[in-house]
């Protein structure tokens, strides 16, 4: 099954945002398509087939790929959630002409299979906040290119930063799991192991937020997730997130995607799905 970027991109837009819950079955259909994909696994993990071999990744495995590429991904495990963005040929191929240094990388990389990359948590937060920023911004080139360039700077430099303890990234995962992020950042502390002083100190030195930021960024993407693809109620997504007061959701979402959340469905609903 092939795709074409004048099914995926109405009019003038250049990207398009998914946020997907995989199924756990096998996909019947392989597809391909004319655009470019990038993908990147935000909670638990998934099987690529991919140009007839397989793969499972994992949270912060991020994919490149191209429009040669033929594949499918099937949810494993509780919870599987990516993030893909379909991208405009032509944005691609006005990438590739302005830097030419990119030759032979990413989707410009003509090795069998697509490029593979990790993001830590930091990285993955990073990438959160760029999207919401561009997320209720025209889907044209200069809101792409804010979400691309740095991206393709910083894995193009091999930039690394200093990894986070063990204790820390087991509680950053954990903190996806709604028994966790429903009791806020107390559910967070808890999952840690440590006390509320060195956990918030630790979380602000490699994230860059505090225990209650960093788990309302998680409630917020769990809350658009189920904006998108469900019909629950706001109400019952603002209890699911453990936020039963609807005015202070109503805040927090707006300040996290700069739409309601009412707007926030009515784009994000009509938007196509890809194929399962």
């Amino acid at each position: 099954m092939k795709l074409s970027h004048k099914e995926i991109l109405p009019d003038d837009d250049v990207f398009l945002i998914t946020r997907a819950m995989p199924s756990g079955k096998r996909p019947k259909l392989a597809h391909t398509h004319d655009f470019y994909e990038l993908f990147w696994i935000v909670n638990g993990r998934v099987r690529h087939r991919i140009n007839g071999d397989v793969e499972d990744l994992e949270e912060g495995d991020m994919v490149f790929i191209r429009p040669s590429d033929t594949h499918s991904v099937q949810g494993k495990g509780a919870e599987p959630h990516l993030i893909n963005i379909a991208l405009h040929p032509k944005l691609i191929a006005a990438l590739a002409k302005r830097a030419p240094q990119l030759k032979g990388q990413f989707f410009w990389s003509d090795a069998v299979q697509p490029t593979v990359v990790h993001r830590d948590m930091s990285q993955l937060s990073e990438l959160s906040q760029a999207l919401r920023a561009i997320d209720p911004a025209p889907r044209d080139p200069l809101s792409a290119e804010a979400l691309l360039l740095p991206l393709l700077v910083q894995l193009s430099a091999h930039r690394t930063t200093v990894a986070m303890p063990d204790w820390l990234a087991a509680a950053c995962q954990a903190a996806h799991a709604p028994a966790v992020f429903q009791d806020g950042a107390a559910g967070f502390v808890r999952s840690a192991g440590r006390t509320h002083a060195h956990v918030s100190r630790e979380t602000r030195k490699h994230l860059g937020v505090s225990p209650s930021e960093l788990i309302n960024d998680i409630r917020m993407d769990y809350a658009a997730r189920q904006l998108s693809a469900s019909t629950d109620t706001l109400a019952e997504i603002a209890a699911d997130c453990g936020i039963p007061n609807l005015s202070h959701f109503h805040r927090l979402f707006r300040d996290a995607y700069k739409l309601t959340p009412n707007a926030y469905r009515k784009r994000h609903q009509r938007d196509v799905i890809q194929p399962a």
